[in-house]
C-alpha cells in the first residue's frame, strides 16, 4: 500500500479493508466522485466497486448525488466524522484552545462543522457575562445566514454553490437577512476573497459573530471558529478587531489535527 493510505491500484486489497479504503477515496476527493473515479485507485473488479457502493448506499454511509452517478458522504459517515473529532483526549485539547481564545476575547467562541443541509456546533465555550445568546453544542444553524455557515458556503465550488443556491430555501430570519441569490453570491465572494465571514445581525436579531475557517491537511474546510456577542456589548465593527486572535487560535487548531 502507498504511504498516503491509497491501495495503488492492486487487486489484492484484502476484503475487510475494501470498504474503508473505499470511503477514504470517497472522503479524500472533497467532492461528489463516480465507482469509476474512485476504482482509479482501488483496481477493483468493476462489478465488486459497484456492488460495495450500492452496500454502502444502503447502509447510510454515502449518498447519490443529483446527478445519480456520483456519491457523497452520507449522514453515518459524516456523523462517524464528528464522533472521531469529539474523542476525549481531541477535545480536550480543542477545547483548551477554544476557553483560551474566549478568555482573551470575552464572548463566547464556537467550533461549527457542516452538515448536509446547515452547520452542527461541535464545540462551545460561553462567556461569563450574564447577558448572553443560548446555543448549545448539537445546535444546527443555517448556511446562509450565518458566519460560520457563510464561511463554509464560500469554500464550495462554483458550480456547487449555485446548485444549493438554486435548491435552498434561503429563510429570513431577521430584516438582516440575504434572501436574495445574487446578493448572497456576492457576499460569499467577499468572504472567500477576505478570509473571514460575518453575520450583521442576520440570523437573530441583537447578535453579531465573526467566523474563520480552520483547514485540513489538504487545504479543505475541516470547521468554522467563531465568536459572537449581544451588539449591546460588542457589535461587528468591535469583534472584526479579534481577527488576528481567531485565526491565530485557527491555526493552532489545524496543527493539532493534522499533527
Amino acid at each position: 500500500m502507498a504511504e498516503d493510505g491509497s491501495a495503488a491500484k492492486t487487486d489484492q486489497i484484502p476484503t475487510n479493508l475494501r470498504l474503508l479504503l473505499l470511503l477514504e477515496e470517497v472522503v479524500r476527493a472533497g467532492e461528489p466522485v463516480t465507482p469509476t473515479e474512485v476504482n482509479a485507485n482501488l483496481g477493483l473488479p468493476k462489478p465488486t466497486i459497484h456492488r460495495l457502493f450500492r452496500r454502502l448506499e444502503d447502509e447510510g454511509f454515502l449518498q447519490r448525488d443529483l446527478d445519480g452517478r456520483s456519491y457523497s458522504p452520507g449522514r453515518r459517515l459524516r456523523r462517524l466524522s464528528i464522533n472521531t473529532l469529539s474523542a476525549r483526549h481531541i477535545r480536550m485539547a480543542r477545547l483548551a484552545i477554544l476557553k483560551m481564545l474566549a478568555d482573551s476575547i470575552g464572548e463566547t467562541c464556537n467550533i461549527a462543522v457542516p452538515d448536509r443541509d446547515d452547520m452542527v456546533y461541535l464545540d462551545r465555550v460561553e462567556t461569563k457575562w450574564p447577558l448572553r445568546i443560548q446555543l448549545p453544542v448539537g445546535s444546527h444553524v443555517p448556511f446562509h445566514c450565518t458566519a460560520s455557515g457563510k464561511m463554509y458556503l464560500s469554500t464550495l465550488q462554483p458550480r456547487y454553490l449555485k446548485s444549493y443556491l438554486a435548491a435552498a430555501e434561503l429563510k429570513p430570519y431577521t430584516r438582516n437577512s440575504k434572501t436574495d441569490t445574487d446578493l448572497l453570491t456576492e457576499e460569499i465572494r467577499r468572504i472567500r476573497s477576505q478570509g473571514y465571514s460575518t453575520d450583521d445581525e442576520e440570523f437573530m436579531d441583537g447578535m453579531a459573530a465573526i467566523a474563520v475557517p480552520v483547514w485540513d491537511d489538504m487545504g479543505r474546510l475541516l470547521s468554522t471558529l467563531a465568536v459572537h456577542a449581544p451588539i449591546q456589548r460588542n457589535g461587528l465593527a468591535e469583534l472584526k478587531a479579534y481577527l488576528p486572535l481567531l485565526q491565530d487560535a485557527a491555526e493552532q487548531l489545524r496543527l493539532m489535527v493534522i499533527n
